[in-house]
């Protein structure tokens, strides 16, 4: 059986949805990638675009210079293509298409490593803000450092504030 680790390093973030390819998740699932785009075939009904999409070239080049992917043909059974993309509500659906046991169990790690992921991001978000906040306060105190820095320096610079000696000032001895 899958375990969710191994599965998150299988999710990319494509056109701002984090997805699966359809190469992964026929592993996952335990058919081979030919079956799975046949039944998604079969079914199209069931996969709207914000379930799955096909990959562009650019995109499918994007993940592959990743240092994530490691497969690295576009040859299916002699002819290019580019591979089919899966956000997390599109692998669930795979699952219900495929209506096997490996695949109704491999889901539900598919579904817990998408989840572990957005948690994942929503904390890294969290901080990121935090930080921004952290950022904007110690500006505005460097400004404000700044402005009382310069102002003392105008202060010293000026000789009418050098004239009058401060500190104890001893009493003058009488000359006789």
């Amino acid at each position: 059986m899958v375990v969710v680790e191994e599965i998150e390093d299988k999710i990319f973030v494509i056109r701002g949805q984090r997805v699966m390819l359809d190469s992964d998740l026929a592993e996952v699932y335990g058919v081979a990638t030919k079956v799975l785009n046949q039944a998604v075939k079969r079914n199209l009904t069931r996969f709207p675009k914000d379930f799955s999409f096909q990959l562009s070239s650019e995109e499918y080049e994007q993940i592959r210079s990743s240092s994530q992917f490691v497969t690295s043909s576009l040859r299916f059974r002699g002819t290019s293509y580019l591979p089919m993309a899966f956000t997390e509500h599109g692998a669930v659906m795979l699952a219900s298409v495929l209506n096997s046991p490996t695949a109704v169990e491999a889901s539900i790690v598919v579904v817990r490593a998408f989840v572990k992921m957005r948690v994942m991001l929503e904390l890294h978000q969290d901080l990121a803000d935090r930080v921004e906040e952290l950022e904007k306060v110690t500006d505005y105190h460097g400004q404000k450092f700044g402005a009382v820095s310069a102002l003392l320096s105008e202060i010293m610079s000026d000789p009418k504030y050098l004239k009058r000696k401060i500190g104890f000032v001893g009493a003058k001895k009488k000359k006789k």
